[in-house]
């Protein structure tokens, strides 16, 4: 299997190494990521500036790249430019939930989104940002529960979230809001985002948050389709 790599941390994410070393395992590994951090750049893409690509150092048995630009520039340059041909695109680990509406925001998520325009089965994996044991604990858990179930031929998007003391896996769906932001003046005229936390656990694990927060490992599986379906079969009926 041809495995590419990326996550939306940096080349500098503690955890980078590791999950290399674990998809190893699969097959052969290539790593294309952004020079520095990118958090909650979602799908964006840089049409307008010149950026630098380089590769960097990452053992002689990976092939491995910085971009410095956004989570999905890095799997548009590892397909199109390299002409890179893989099976799968993991992105992560994120130091950090992506479940609920922070999957809009997420560019761990948005690298898979890319990916899946290319056809391609993506796996995007984030955990407790307090630490990511429990995730590479979980990770032979993971893929094996992804296989023998033969969940990609049914969604080529997984939306993974592990968290510290994990085992039991659960399918869910994208709950609602955790957040909301407010922009705090931390200098005169500059500003920046600060949550405020207005999540409320339902226990309801059928639900991202919800599961994740009880325990549970969550996949969740998601589309690049805007379209809504609902309103769609109804609207349709004005045509003529």
């Amino acid at each position: 299997m041809r495995i590419l790599i990326t996550n939306d941390d940096g080349m500098d994410s503690p955890v980078l190494p590791h999950l290399v070393n674990w998809a190893k395992k699969l097959g052969d590994v290539t790593v294309v990521v952004p020079k520095t951090e990118q958090s909650g750049r979602s799908h964006a893409i840089n049409l307008v500036y010149p950026f630098e690509i380089a590769k960097f150092d990452m053992g002689d048995d990976v092939d491995a790249y910085f971009v410095d630009s956004t989570p999905a520039d890095c799997v548009r340059y590892a397909l199109l430019t390299l002409k890179l041909k893989c099976d799968l695109v993991i992105s992560g680990i994120n130091k950090g939930y992506n479940i609920g509406e922070d999957i809009v925001y997420s560019g761990t998520v948005g690298a898979c989104f890319e990916a899946s325009y290319f056809k391609i089965k993506t796996l995007a994996i984030s955990t407790d940002p307090s630490s990511f044991d429990g995730a590479l604990k979980c990770l032979d858990t993971v893929y094996s529960y992804i296989t023998s179930n033969d969940l990609f031929s049914k969604c080529s998007i997984l939306n993974v979230n592990i968290p510290l003391n994990g085992d039991e896996i659960l399918i869910t769906k994208q709950g609602g809001a955790n957040y909301l932001d407010v922009f705090v003046e931390v200098e005169k005229g500059m500003y920046l985002p600060k949550g405020d936390c207005i999540y409320v656990n339902h226990h309801d694990h059928t639900i991202d948050a919800d599961a994740v927060f009880d325990g549970f490992i969550s996949v969740t599986p998601l589309t690049i389709n805007r379209v809504d379906i609902a309103a769609y079969e109804e609207i349709k009926k004005l045509n003529p």
